[in-house]
C-alpha cells in the first residue's frame, strides 16, 4: 500500500490500491469525482433525485467491478461511462406514465431574459434524440474531448462529431423558430 496521503495519489493509483484492499482508496475516488458525475447524471436524467440514485448505482457498480478497468482510458472516462449507462438503464426502466411539469427556481440575481434563455435552451436540448443530447452534454457542457465522449458512449469518434453537429444544428433551428427568426 502506498504511504502517500490519499489526496496526493492519482486516480489510477487509487483504483489499484482499492483492488489491493485499501479500504479508503475508493472513498477518495468518490469524494474527488462525485460532484462531476452527479452533474453528468443530472444533465442526462433532468431529475435531481434520479440523478443522485444513478450516481449511487454507478459508484456501487464501479466499486464492485473495479477489476474491469483496463487502464486504456482515464479513470474519469471509465466513471463517466458507468454513470451514463446507469442513467440510461434507469431512464429506460423507469419510464413515467405521465410527464410531470418541471419547475426551475431562478436565482433572484438572474435577469429574466437569462432565465428565459436558459429554459429555452434546456427545452431544445430535451427535444433532441438521445444520442445527440448525450454527445452535446458530454462535449459541450462537461468539456470532454470527442475521444473521451466516444469512449463514454462506446461509439466511434466520428459518430460523436456527427451527433454534436446535428444536435447543434437542430437546437439552433428550434431556438430560431421559437424566437420567430427565419
Amino acid at each position: 500500500m502506498s504511504t502517500r496521503p490519499l489526496h496526493e495519489r492519482d486516480d489510477r493509483d487509487l483504483l489499484r490500491q482499492h483492488l489491493d484492499g485499501d479500504p479508503d482508496a475508493f472513498g477518495e475516488l468518490f469524494r474527488r469525482h462525485r460532484d462531476r458525475m452527479w452533474a453528468v447524471a443530472l444533465r442526462t436524467t433532468r431529475n435531481p433525485e434520479l440523478a443522485a440514485d444513478c450516481v449511487q448505482d454507478a459508484f456501487i457498480s464501479a466499486f464492485r467491478r473495479a477489476g474491469s478497468y483496463r487502464g486504456e482510458a482515464a479513470v474519469t472516462t471509465w466513471l463517466h461511462r458507468i454513470v451514463v449507462n446507469a442513467c440510461l438503464d434507469r431512464l429506460r426502466r423507469d419510464k413515467p406514465t405521465s410527464p410531470l411539469p418541471e419547475h426551475e427556481l431562478a436565482d433572484e440575481s438572474d435577469a429574466q431574459a437569462s432565465v428565459d434563455t436558459r429554459l429555452e435552451v434546456r427545452e431544445a436540448l430535451d427535444r433532441l434524440p438521445e444520442g445527440q443530447r448525450m454527445a452535446l452534454v458530454l462535449v459541450d457542457m462537461h468539456g470532454l474531448s470527442v475521444h473521451e465522449a466516444a469512449a463514454v458512449l462506446e461509439v466511434a469518434e466520428g459518430t460523436v462529431k456527427s451527433r454534436c453537429s446535428r444536435g447543434r444544428e437542430a437546437m439552433a433551428a428550434m431556438l430560431r423558430e421559437r424566437s420567430g427568426q427565419p
